[in-house]
């Protein structure tokens, strides 16, 4: 891992994996695995993936998103989201976590960057939301699974009054009628590791499901 600037966002530097890392093989699934061995959890935290980095770059170029806020970092992986906006006057930041190496990572890179970011290292999707003005998840809905869990609970952050925000370049489980867009940057993604050029990636408000 080597600490450098994200790309795009050159005001943060992460410790992500480049080439020489090893890191990306674990990221696409081995056809001849034995299955009966635990596969290792993808190092999602190890890259600036393109929806918290059109994220992060909307948050530090409209700071008053953040100022004066209670902000939560959903699904954090690296981070990014969350320094993005701790640097950018959020009140307080918490990251919310599972990755166990991801976790370390969090940490390290608040460090590396000057800002204090409290992890819940739990999955809180089952859960009431915690007590912020505003989610902020990147890159959030590339499963289905995942996006069948986070729904749910992003409807009752918005029940709670909590403001959403959800940076993607599009994935496929991406919730389209419930989001309203709100910016668009051309960002890499996957941190730009293996010469992935800048795409338009955007960033929705996450809005109240239409009535029928």
């Amino acid at each position: 891992m080597r600490l450098l600037p994200v790309p795009s966002l050159p005001e943060i530097r992460l410790y992500m994996a480049h080439p020489g890392s090893g890191l990306r093989r674990l990221l696409e699934p081995d056809g001849e695995a034995d299955e009966s061995v635990v596969a290792p959890q993808p190092p999602y935290w190890a890259y600036a993936w393109a929806g918290g980095t059109v994220l992060a770059r909307y948050i530090l170029d409209r700071p008053s998103t953040v100022a004066g806020r209670r902000v939560l970092d959903f699904g954090a992986g690296s981070g990014l989201v969350g320094i993005a906006a701790a640097r950018a006057g959020a009140s307080e930041v918490i990251a919310a976590e599972i990755d166990r190496n991801g976790i370390v990572a969090l940490g390290l890179n608040a460090e590396a960057n000057g800002v204090a970011i409290t992890i819940i290292d739990e999955d809180i999707t089952a859960g009431p939301p915690l007590a912020v003005d505003l989610v902020l998840a990147g890159d959030v809905f590339y499963g289905q699974e995942v996006a069948r869990r986070v729904v749910p609970f992003l409807d009752r952050c918005l029940a709670a009054g909590i403001e959403v925000l959800v940076g993607d370049p599009g994935r496929a489980w991406l919730p389209r009628p419930r989001l309203r867009l709100v910016g668009e940057y051309l960002v890499p993604d996957v941190g730009g590791n293996g010469g992935s050029a800048p795409k338009p990636s955007a960033v929705f408000a996450f809005v109240v499901a239409d009535a029928d």
